[in-house]
Order: structure tokens, then C-alpha cells, then sequence
């Protein structure tokens, strides 16, 4: 039996998890909570084998950075990072952080219950790119990695001077990348980008 901890915000969210985990005979849900931050103490208390983790969790609270403190002092427990945001940046983070799998509550094929026999079997469940999003006239991979660089700068209120001094490149290389973000999405000004990269959730700026 693996003993699962389920870490979301949603308490709709929470008790679906539980409801699907059910239909299984190899899972029980040891608990569920809604913030990050009490993830390491449920492993402490508990024996845990797999943790369902939110990105954004209650109060503020990152998935990820709980689940690197996690793979740190527990790393023989699996973790499933899950989040129905297409932030650019969340899949490699998860990665980094030591993450077993990854995935998207409202993207793709793959059902919650597969990546969890899949991930407890040894394998690395990971999505091949973050969900595409329209940003003004542009599809949001049809941005580099520096100009994402460069909108997440803006979105986080960084001057065009605080931005060469982050990115170590030059004003006319930062007003190039602006100047060309700019006509690929249609927009006329920066605040106008930086509104819609936030409302379609492409960038979060805490996280």
C-alpha cells in the first residue's frame, strides 16, 4: 500500500484527489492540507511514500521550494508536482528541486491515477513543454528564452536598467528584445504585456 500526502489549496481539489486515489487498491491517503509549508512536518509524523504537491498552495506557499526541502531529508519519497497554471518556468523548476513527475490538472492526456502507478514504478513522468497560451497575436512558444527572460523582468516592475544589470546584457539589447516582444504579440506598450503574460498566467511574478 503506498501512503499518499495530498498537498492543494482547493479543498474541492483535495477531495477529488482522494476520490480518484480510492478507485485504487494501492493507495490511502494518509492526509491532506492546503499549504506547502506543513508538508515536511506530515513527513516527519508520518510514513509518507508519495506526495501530490500543488505549485501554489495556501498563504503563498511554494510546492516547489517545500518539495526541495523535502527531497533533501526524505529523498526516497516520490513527489508528483501538479499545477493547472502554464507558468513557462514551472516544469524545469520542479526538475531542479528533485521532483519525481509532473502534472497539469486542466492539460493534457494523461490521468492523475497513471502518473502515480507510473512515478511509484521508477519513472519520470514529465510533460514535453509547458501549455501553449495566446499572449496578443503570439503564441507563447513562439518566444525565446531570453525574451521570456525579459517579460518575467518587466512583470516583476524591473527597470529596463535593473533588467541589463539581472541579464548582464546591454540597454540596446534589452530595448531590442522589448522592441521585438512588442510586435510579435501587437502590443503598443509593456504594461499592456505585462498585464496579459499575469492575467493568462504565463508568468507569475512570486513564483
Amino acid at each position: 500500500m503506498v501512503n499518499v500526502l495530498i498537498v492543494d489549496d482547493s479543498r474541492v481539489s483535495r477531495e477529488a484527489f482522494e476520490r480518484k486515489l480510492s478507485a485504487s487498491s494501492n493507495y490511502s491517503v494518509v492526509t491532506a492540507i492546503e499549504n506547502a509549508a506543513n508538508a515536511e512536518i506530515a513527513c516527519m509524523t508520518n510514513r509518507i511514500d508519495l506526495i501530490l504537491m500543488d505549485i501554489c498552495t495556501a498563504d503563498d506557499e511554494s510546492g516547489i521550494r517545500a518539495a526541495g526541502k523535502i527531497k533533501k531529508n526524505y529523498p526516497d519519497v516520490k513527489i508528483i508536482m501538479m499545477t493547472s497554471m502554464p507558468e513557462y518556468s514551472f516544469i524545469q523548476k520542479a526538475k531542479d528541486s528533485g521532483c519525481d513527475s509532473f502534472w497539469y490538472k486542466e492539460y493534457g492526456d494523461t490521468s492523475l491515477l497513471e502518473i502515480c502507478d507510473r512515478t511509484m514504478r521508477g519513472e519520470f513522468v514529465w510533460p514535453d513543454s509547458s501549455p501553449v497560451v495566446k499572449i496578443g497575436l503570439a503564441k507563447s512558444d513562439e518566444f525565446t528564452e531570453r525574451e521570456l527572460e525579459v517579460i518575467r523582468a518587466l512583470a516583476q516592475g524591473s527597470r529596463y536598467e535593473d533588467i541589463t544589470e539581472s541579464l548582464h546584457i546591454s540597454m540596446n539589447t534589452v530595448k531590442y528584445h522589448v522592441k521585438n516582444i512588442l510586435r510579435k504579440t501587437g502590443f503598443k506598450t509593456t504594461l499592456q504585456l505585462v498585464a496579459e503574460v499575469v492575467e493568462k498566467r504565463l508568468i507569475l511574478p512570486k513564483y
